[in-house]
């Protein structure tokens, strides 16, 4: 939600979890969400309670119900584990692969 990882790749540590785990990916360049965003993509998921709050501010109030978090699609009110905190890369993880695998079945 902030601008301070504008133009950054992903963090390192993700990426080595992933390479262990035999998911590819590319480079990529982190951004700011803007309003704009709200009105192109069909949904903008949250990791965290935090930073749902955050995005209030930026896109005003979800008037689409476009803004979730991504454990509730697996029925979950929790967020995703923050590895910047824990250094537990592995629950962030399994977070992810229950939260999206849960995205993924209901698209």
């Amino acid at each position: 939600m902030s601008s301070e990882e504008t133009g950054n790749d992903m963090y390192p540590h993700a990426k080595r979890k992933l390479q262990e785990n035999g998911i590819p990916f590319t480079p990529r360049a982190a951004r700011q969400i803007t309003t704009s965003d709200y009105h192109h993509y069909d949904h903008l998921i949250c990791m965290d309670h935090s930073n749902l709050r955050l995005l209030q501010y930026i896109i005003g109030e979800d008037t689409q119900d476009k803004v979730p978090l991504l454990m509730a699609w697996a029925g979950r009110d929790k967020n995703v584990a923050d590895p910047w905190y824990t250094g537990d890369f592995e629950a962030t993880y399994h977070d992810l692969i229950e939260g999206c695998t849960a995205l993924l079945q209901q698209l």
